[in-house]
């Protein structure tokens, strides 16, 4: 299988970027702003991306706030870390939809422009245990596999 970012159907059309890596060094792959959202002091804010993405089966894409828009606004992701398991893309729920739940613990609402890259992905590969065999197959999208 191939490893791609492609555009959720409900975005099709509406000039979303399919993710890039700014350097050869880069490690991350910058996500942007699907649409304007205001990231309210105190409160959780799910930003859409418009993107799902594929990848091989022993890997997880792991996302992350870009450091500048964290330092500068006082955002963080509500779980530290991102987890985009390979089975999310094309799930019956949100068809694979990246949306990203952001906090703001400054004072003051912080304003995310659409085509604004705020947070950053990248590719992993994990290890599971010898005797692993879960058998199971994703139904949803944001908690499905039981968190």
């Amino acid at each position: 299988m191939s490893r791609c970012f492609e555009v959720v159907s409900g975005f099709q059309g509406r000039g979303i970027r399919l993710p890039q890596r700014k350097t050869a060094r880069s490690a991350g792959y910058d996500l942007e702003a699907a649409e304007n959202v205001v990231v309210v002091p105190g409160e959780v804010t799910v930003i859409p991306t418009g993107l799902k993405v594929y990848m091989n089966p022993d890997e997880v894409l792991q996302v992350f706030i870009r450091s500048g828009i964290s330092i500068r606004n006082g955002l963080s992701l509500v779980n530290g870390v991102g987890i985009i398991d390979a089975d999310y893309a094309d799930n019956p729920d949100n068809e694979g939809h990246i949306m990203i739940a952001i906090f703001n613990h400054g004072k003051t609402p912080v304003s995310v422009a659409k085509g604004q890259a705020f947070a950053q992905a990248i590719f992993s590969r994990y290890l599971v245990v010898d005797d692993d065999s879960p058998g199971g197959k994703r139904q949803g999208g944001f908690g499905s596999t039981g968190g």
